[in-house]
């Protein structure tokens, strides 16, 4: 069995294999006041039906200001919920599980989609945008300076995400992962770069790590024991003053002895740098966070082919790859890689009505 395809148990939750789908924002024009539809039924069960053992949602913002645009999904009311619930069951019934990713995009939402020949920037009021929020009132390069989150409205961010992950429950998901990646709130208060706050909640590492701990706190508090709780992380700034490897690997050792079970390494978003994009560019980041802080990690990150992503495995650089583009052009990626892998037929990860797809020869067995 390739190493691939077995399955990965974390707490209560036993994952059928380690091909996992990442969070990816979808941006579609009919999920107005945050509400899933269609859409994401069908793009996300059809990627269970392709395989992939773990499906995670898009970030989904946990008050209606932290949504990256005004078409992100949400996870603040009951109406969401009630909403998310057919994706959840559709999605276990396809023999996945599936995990929400709860986001607040902090002085990066009310921004515009960037499809291709739409406007980029921040969406203003009169069309549909709001004022952001974030540690301080420095603006992400290109976009509308935020307003800066006072100490005693941080009590309500904290909430809010653990309110979040109430529902989440509600409506069935196996997995919470706490967005903390891509300089979205959570990451730009861990910023040197973006936080200079002279609060409680700035300065040191302890500071700027201690809104995040927080959250995560107050996530474990409501989520079931036996199910996983996750953060996405931003392994590196790549930038020269800002969050680096090494504080990732310290923060990862502390999340773990909160009660985070996976550490989801991905890098930047958090300022304009350059990055040395290539094949497995992250690897690095996951293989540290895995031996130095002893926690389990997902690796994402250009890992295109079946064979890249069982040497990411065999290697011990992470125990899970999670795809994203690979994923937007092939929905049952896994099936391909099982083949190619040289798993057999009883083994490769089909769902029953294309169990005929298990055989090239038109008179196998049926």
């Amino acid at each position: 069995m390739a190493e691939l395809f077995t399955p990965l148990t974390l707490r209560d939750l036993t994952i059928p294999n380690r091909v996992w789908l990442a969070p990816m924002c979808q941006y579609s024009v009919l999920a107005e006041d945050g509400v899933p539809t269609d859409w994401h039924l069908v793009h996300l069960g059809s990627r269970a039906q392709g395989g992939f053992g773990l499906i995670l949602t898009e970030a989904t913002a946990v008050v209606p200001e932290g949504r990256i645009s005004p078409q992100d999904t949400g996870l603040w009311d009951d109406v969401q919920r009630d909403a998310w619930k057919p994706v959840v069951d559709f999605v276990h019934g396809q023999g996945s599980a599936i995990g929400v990713q709860l986001a607040h995009a902090g002085r990066k939402a009310s921004t515009y989609r960037g499809f291709p020949g739409e406007p980029t920037g921040s969406v203003a009021e009169d069309e549909g945008g709001w004022t952001s929020v974030g540690p301080t009132a420095d603006a992400f390069p290109g976009y509308t300076a935020p307003r800066a989150l006072a100490t005693e409205e941080l009590a309500g961010v904290v909430r809010a995400f653990a309110e979040s992950a109430r529902r989440a429950d509600e409506a069935g998901f196996d997995v919470v992962e706490v967005h903390a990646a891509h300089g979205y709130l959570l990451h730009q208060f861990l910023s040197p770069l973006s936080n200079t706050r002279t609060d409680g909640y700035g300065g040191s590492f302890a500071g700027r790590t201690r809104l995040l701990l927080e959250v995560v706190d107050a996530v474990r508090d409501v989520w079931p024991a036996g199910k996983p709780v996750f953060v996405r992380i931003s392994a590196t700034d790549w930038t020269e003053g800002g969050w680096s490897g090494d504080d990732s690997v310290r923060l990862s050792a502390v999340l773990k002895d909160r009660g985070v079970d996976l550490v989801d390494v991905s890098t930047g978003g958090n300022v304009m740098a350059d990055i040395p994009v290539g094949p497995g560019y992250q690897l690095p980041f996951s293989e540290a966070v895995r031996h130095q802080a002893g926690i389990p990690t997902g690796a994402v990150g250009l890992i295109t082919s079946p064979q890249q992503a069982e040497e990411v495995l065999a290697s011990g650089q992470a125990d899970a790859v999670l795809l994203a583009r690979a994923a937007l052009r092939e929905p049952s990626w896994p099936l391909r890689a099982a083949a190619e892998l040289g798993l057999t037929w009883r083994d490769a990860p089909y769902p029953p009505a294309y169990s005929r797809g298990k055989w090239d020869d038109v008179l196998a067995p049926v």
